[in-house]
């Protein structure tokens, strides 16, 4: 299988790298000096090609987006920090009849702690006492703030703590790639839950498993759908 990428930064290279690994060919990549359009030229750079991954920037996705509903291309969507235009995305996905899987954080980890935190939080919010709260860590060259991921697990949390407002700290210090935390304190005790990232391979990994899934489908999927699909049972609570 073929992929090409958009956007060539750290997540890109890494997608490069490993790709291999999952029996997947990185033939051609976009930047910002080499943009994707919908012309010859990048037809020509997308022979063959079965999807694109986008690890570029927030500014970019729905250009991008466009590009590949014009090309009739799949797209997987791993950059952040563009949420304020969904439904913009998914007009032009599903009007265009092409399909594309985002997520705020493609790590396999991470979509299976977003369901530990929501179990914890569906039998916890029932019961006076307990504080929820979130931590939220990366390394000092993170620019969001909070991270998507830390925000996507607030939400999650909010379905069962309704209009409470669940705290996120955050910091920005280091070279960790990642630590997100929920903590839920009484005065009786604290329960504490954490997935900590050594490396950007298990993001690679689910960005890689949602392009090979999405090739052949239309409509605008969240990457946890993907792996309901995937997994017997799904991963519903």
């Amino acid at each position: 299988m073929k992929v090409a990428l958009v956007g060539y930064g750290k997540m890109g290279r890494e997608v490069e790298a490993l790709a291999p690994a999952s029996g997947v060919d990185v033939p051609a990549r976009f930047t910002r000096e080499r943009p994707l359009r919908a012309d010859d030229e990048s037809r020509r750079a997308l022979s063959g090609v079965a999807a694109l991954v986008d690890f570029s920037v927030p500014e970019a996705v729905i250009d991008t987006v466009r590009t590949a509903a014009e090309l009739s291309l799949p797209l997987v969507i791993g950059t952040t920090g563009w949420r304020d235009h969904l439904d913009e995305v998914r007009e032009v996905v599903e009007s265009s009849g092409t399909g594309a899987v985002w997520a705020s954080n493609f790590s396999l980890g991470v979509n299976v702690f977003y369901r530990t935190v929501e179990q914890a939080a569906r039998i916890l919010s029932v019961f006076e006492g307990y504080d929820p709260f979130i931590h939220d860590w990366h390394h000092r060259f993170k620019q969001d703030s909070p991270s998507g991921t830390a925000l996507e697990i607030q939400r999650r949390m909010a379905r069962y703590y309704g209009e409470r407002e669940i705290p996120i700290s955050c910091q920005r210090a280091g070279y960790v790639p990642s630590v997100h935390s929920v903590g839920f304190d009484s005065a009786a005790d604290t329960i504490h839950i954490e997935h900590r990232a050594r490396n950007r391979q298990g993001f690679v990994a689910g960005a890689l498993l949602a392009a090979k899934w999405i090739v052949g489908r239309s409509g605008f999927y969240e990457f946890q759908q993907v792996m309901d699909d995937l997994l017997p049972g799904g991963l519903q609570p």
